[in-house]
Parts: C-alpha cells; sequence; structure tokens
C-alpha cells in the first residue's frame, strides 16, 4: 500500500509543478504533462514499468471526455455537420490511411502489415487536440468545429478497425502465438461474443446498442430522478460515474469501443435535464484522468529503444506530421476553409492519437504487427502526441501573425459603406450595440475577422463587413477619418488594447467606446485611450444582485437605492484604484497597495449600502427629467 501512496504522490506532484508552469510559459497544459511525465520516467525513473498499468487505466479520461463531448451534441447537431464528418473525415481517414500504407508497401512490408500501419497511424489525439482548443477557446470556430468532426469519423471508425484487425493476422505470427501459449493458463478477458457465430454476435452487438439508446432515454431520466431526490451530491456523483464506467463496460463486453459507446450515450442524454449536472459531475475526473494519461505517455517513452533507432524513429515521426499535414491542407482547401482556420486544421491533427496505442496493443496480441514494428511505432506515435504541442505554438507565435499580415489580406472584403460609428466585432455584445444604434436611425459599419459571423448577420440584414479591424487600410476604408465614434467590442484583450492606441494616435478627435472584459483589462484601455471603457459583465451583474435583493424581501426601491450606492461609492474611489495599478511596476500587477486600497472600497461599500439614504440621495435617484423639445435638432 505504502508504493501506491508513494507512486501517487509522485505523479501528482510532477503535474502540480510541471502544469502550471508550463502554462505560465505559454505553452500549454498538454505539454506540461508530457514533460512532466518524460522528468518522472525516463530522466529520474521515479517510476517505472506500471506506467504502461495506469496508461490502460488512465485511458478512461478519454472515456469521459468523449462522454461529455456527447452531452453537448444532440442528434439533430449531428445530422447538421453530417458533410464534414463523412466527407471531411471519411476523406482524412480514407487518404491518410493510403498514404502510409503505400510508404510501408514501398518499404518492403507485406499488404496486411502495411494496411495495419496505415489505419493506426491515420488516427489523430483527440484528448491533446480536444483539450488544447478548450484551452485556447477555438472550439467553436470554423478549424475547430472541423477538427471535431475528423476527429469524431476517427473515433467512430476505431471499431470495424478493430474488427478488421484479427482478419490481417500473419500466418507465422499466428503460430508462434499459439505455441507460446500452448499448456500455459491464459486468462480471457470477460466477453458476451467469445466463440459465437457471426450472425449471433452481430445480433449481441446491434442489442446492446440499442439498449443503451432506449435504456438513455426511458431509464436514465427516472434513475437520476430517484438519485436527485435524496438531495446527497455525492451519491448523484456515484450514479454519474456508475453510468459511465458501466456503459464502458457493457461495450468492452460485446467488443465495442468504450469511448464510442460513452459518445453515444452522451449525445442520448444531451436534451435531458440532468445534463448540467453530470457534466459538473464527471468534468474533474475526466480532467485528472486525462492529466495522468498525458503523464504516462511521456513517462513511457522507452529511451532505449529511441537511443538505438534514433535516426529511424524521428525520421519517422517527422514524416508522419509531415504527410498528415499536406493531406489535411489539401482537404481544408477543398472544402474552403479560411485563414488561420485552414491551419488550425493541418496543425492541429497532424499526429498520431492515443487510440494508435490501444490499437498497436491489440494487433501485437492478435499476431498483426511484429514486436519490434510494434515497439517502434508506439515510440513514433508518443513522439508526435509529444510534438503536437510545439505545432499550436508555432501556429499562435509564427504563422498566424505572418500568415495575416500578408495572404490574409486579399480575403477581407472591400469596404464601400461609410458611418458616423464603426463597430469592431460583432459578437453577443457588438450586437446589442450595433441593434440599438441601427434601431435610432444611426448609420454603422461593422468590421469583424470570423466569417463565419459575418455570413450570420448579413443573413439577418445587417451592414458588415469581413476583416481585421486593427489594420489601418481597413479602419481607412470604413471611413474612420469621417466617423464620430468607435466602439471596440473585439474577443481578444491584446488587439482590443492595440486599437485604442492606434486609433487615439492617429485620430485623437475620434471618441472611443471600448468593452473591458475586467477591471485590469479595464485599467489597459483607458491607460491606451479610450474615453469610455463598460466591462461586459458589470451592468448585468449589478441588475442580478437587485434582483437576489429583492428575492431576499428588500423593498424594491431599497434595492434600487443601494444598487446606486453601489456605484456611486465605487466611481468615487474607481481613481484611486486606477492610479495605484498606473504607478505599480512588475507589469501593472495588483501589488499589496492596490489591494489595500480594494479592501477599503470593500469597506466603504459595506458602510454606503447599510446607511439609511432617505435624506441624501441624489437627484438621479429621485426620478427622471424628460428632454426639452427639439433636442434631437442638434444630432441632425
Amino acid at each position: 500500500m505504502t508504493a501506491y501512496f508513494v507512486q501517487a504522490f509522485i505523479y501528482l506532484c510532477a503535474a502540480v509543478i510541471a502544469v502550471p508552469l508550463a502554462r505560465k510559459l505559454g505553452l500549454g497544459s498538454v505539454l506540461g504533462y508530457l514533460v512532466a511525465g518524460v522528468v518522472i520516467g525516463p530522466v529520474t525513473g521515479l517510476v517505472g514499468q506500471e506506467t504502461v498499468a495506469i496508461q490502460h487505466f488512465a485511458e478512461f479520461g478519454v472515456v469521459m471526455m468523449l462522454f461529455l463531448v456527447g452531452l453537448e451534441l444532440e442528434p439533430r447537431s449531428l445530422w447538421q455537420m453530417r458533410n464534414r464528418l463523412l466527407g471531411l473525415g471519411g476523406l482524412q481517414m480514407a487518404l491518410t490511411t493510403a498514404a502510409f500504407a503505400g510508404i510501408s508497401l514501398l518499404a518492403g512490408l507485406g499488404w496486411t502489415v502495411a494496411l495495419a500501419v496505415g489505419l493506426i497511424l491515420s488516427l489523430s489525439s483527440t484528448a491533446i487536440v480536444l483539450q488544447t482548443l478548450g484551452e485556447k477557446g477555438l472550439t467553436k470556430t470554423e478549424g475547430g468545429q472541423s477538427s471535431f468532426s475528423v476527429l469524431l469519423f476517427q473515433d467512430i471508425a476505431v471499431i470495424p478497425i478493430l474488427a478488421l484487425m484479427p482478419l490481417l493476422a500473419l500466418p507465422e505470427l499466428l503460430d508462434q502465438s499459439q505455441a507460446l501459449s500452448t499448456g500455459a493458463d491464459h486468462h480471457e478477458e470477460l466477453s458476451l461474443v467469445a466463440g459465437l457465430a457471426p450472425w449471433a454476435h452481430a445480433a449481441v452487438v446491434v442489442a446492446a446498442v440499442a439498449g443503451l439508446v432506449v435504456g438513455g432515454h426511458f431509464v436514465s431520466r427516472p434513475m437520476f430522478r430517484y438519485v436527485a431526490a435524496s438531495g446527497l451530491r455525492e451519491v448523484f456523483t456515484a450514479a454519474a460515474l456508475m453510468l459511465v464506467i458501466g456503459i464502458a463496460a457493457l461495450m468492452s463486453l460485446v467488443g465495442l469501443s468504450p469511448a464510442l459507446g460513452t459518445f453515444l450515450a452522451g449525445v442520448v442524454l444531451a436534451s435531458s435535464e440532468f445534463r448540467h449536472e453530470l457534466e459538473a459531475d464527471i468534468e474533474p475526473f475526466k480532467g485528472l484522468l486525462l492529466g495522468l494519461f498525458f503523464i504516462t505517455v511521456g513517462a513511457g517513452i522507452n529511451f532505449n529503444v529511441l537511443a538505438d533507432n534514433l535516426e529511424t524513429v524521428l525520421l519517422a515521426t517527422g514524416g508522419l506530421m509531415l504527410v498528415k499535414a499536406i493531406v489535411l491542407l489539401l482537404l481544408a482547401l477543398l472544402f474552403k476553409l479560411q485563414g488561420t482556420d485552414r491551419w488550425l486544421l493541418t496543425l492541429g491533427l497532424a499526429q498520431a492519437g492515443e487510440f494508435g496505442f490501444v490499437l498497436l496493443s491489440y494487433a501485437s496480441q492478435h499476431s498483426v504487427l511484429p514486436g519490434h514494428l510494434s515497439q517502434l511505432l508506439a515510440l513514433v506515435v508518443g513522439l508526435s502526441m509529444f510534438l503536437t504541442p510545439v505545432l499550436f505554438i508555432l501556429l499562435d507565435k509564427v504563422i498566424v501573425p505572418r500568415y495575416t499580415k500578408t495572404d490574409q489580406s486579399a480575403a477581407y472584403d472591400e469596404i464601400g459603406a461609410s458611418g458616423p460609428v464603426i463597430i469592431a466585432g460583432i459578437g453577443r455584445f457588438g450586437q446589442i450595440v450595433n441593434r440599438m444604434l441601427v434601431a435610432h436611425g444611426v448609420e454603422t459599419v461593422v468590421l469583424d475577422s470570423q466569417s463565419g459571423q459575418i455570413e450570420n448577420m448579413r443573413k439577418l440584414n445587417v451592414r458588415s463587413f469581413f476583416g481585421d479591424a486593427s489594420r489601418a487600410d481597413l479602419l481607412h476604408a470604413a471611413g474612420i477619418d469621417e466617423a464620430s465614434l468607435l466602439v471596440i467590442a473585439i474577443d481578444d484583450r491584446g488587439r482590443a488594447v492595440d486599437l485604442v492606441k492606434h486609433a487615439r494616435e492617429n485620430h485623437p478627435k475620434l471618441k472611443i467606446l471600448a468593452r473591458a472584459f475586467d477591471r485590469g483589462h479595464g485599467y489597459e484601455l483607458r491607460h491606451a485611450g479610450a474615453d469610455v471603457i463598460l466591462s461586459e459583465t458589470y451592468h448585468s451583474a449589478l441588475q442580478m444582485a437587485g434582483e437576489a435583493l429583492r428575492g431576499l424581501g428588500v423593498h424594491p426601491f431599497t434595492a434600487e437605492q443601494m444598487k446606486y450606492a453601489f456605484v456611486e461609492t465605487e466611481q468615487a474611489e474607481n481613481e484611486k484604484l486606477y492610479q495605484s495599478w498606473l504607478h505599480e511596476e512588475e507589469g501593472r500587477a495588483f501589488t499589496q497597495h492596490y489591494r489595500e486600497l480594494f479592501m477599503k472600497l470593500e469597506a466603504l461599500l459595506a458602510d454606503a449600502m447599510q446607511s439609511d439614504r432617505t435624506d441624501r440621495h441624489s437627484g438621479a435617484e429621485r426620478g427622471w427629467t424628460p428632454p426639452p423639445k427639439g433636442y434631437t435638432e442638434d444630432f441632425q
């Protein structure tokens, strides 16, 4: 038992140290986990042979991840993405498999081995890619959705690949395997389909899938209602784990992929009223197990085999990633992906995947691949996964900026319109601003760098143009020299600050209104020269606080007074907080002096909101005076 505690401490300690450091350096959590595994495994030898067994356990994190992915998709959503799922995903699998099988044949391998190698290497890493897309906020982009479609098709394709593998067995390897197993005690895994005739095997599989779908619709809801009625959170968590583990076990018993089974269950439960509770309960386990899986990938790299075959492994890894990138780039062009979305698909999926380890093990057990080839391919798979975070860094730091400055400029719309207001960003924030201005008869020019969002706006007859608002030539084309207002609502903190600086330096008379993500971002925008800064959540949160007070029995008039007191007190102290932030060193950090001022503000807020304001409320609280007649003539 002590040994288990020590090993668990080593793995957790490695994660706690390496992952925050990697995130702080901008390398991403996945690379942090992989480096941690290399350090505690091949480098220091703190963990050893148990890594393989732990990796099989940690693969359950992939199963949980696909369950959560399924919860986000309703069957209608799958039908809507059928073109990308079958077209893009199917072509990627077919072309990549054909390419690697052809290379293997040229290398002198038999056709069965070549086909097995092609199928194994055609898969990409669902765990790494989805984790990275989620961290970078790229899941909803065209490139992110296309990547998800390819990964989903690959995960579904694992089932027929597993069924095909035994048919590719090499006779000589099969004879050796049978000879070694003769007279030996052989432990077989539990199976409901072992020894069945093909038609019976198929019938059991169909019955299991049908039972999963029917049970998800008609059995899961009463079960969760029963559990929820107990009022015990831990029991609901146990029920959620029981569901995922039970489905994974059922799929394994009938010879199917546990990951695909849980994904299907997630899709079935996507419309359930318990969906969000299931997500909240499963998410921590998924994150921890995925992290453990990445650590075992790094720890499982066999440096002895790597050293003996260094040139071969490096060439094979480079060739693998190059071939997959070329195929993906061609498909991105074929499916008309633009700009950064094209490169996101190309570089994001240019690696082998975690299911490659599963298929390699399965192929070795069924005498499809020789042992030495399986070991080399495992190194190639692991090394390509290890290099994937580096490709994402290359995408962010090098390729995307250069691509934006050179090739993408020609793809932007020609702006043949102008107006007194330019709105940069037409997301959920910018849409409301634009709708209110347009409803009042104000002509606006909307710029956004997401082509999909522009297409959606044009379907609603919103005058909008595809372009990067931070580019001086596009701002000039949009009429910034004659414009009165610039509204900045783009979903990028750094670009928003840069745009404010550029507009203030080159158009000093222009009034700049900017959306801030939080207090610190607001200070940055103010320092850059914005005239009006509004936090995207401040007023909605203030309104929610007022409703909460009313819900607690506070009189509506008193609740409104308290809201006004809150705003009044914050505005009175905000200048001190800004000056403290402005004069701090170490990258505008919230230092001790700032924290002291903030705590003082909290005390002032408490005093202002608890005091009686009946005799000293301002005119703004007493009522509203209508504007004089003819006031609109000044704005004509």
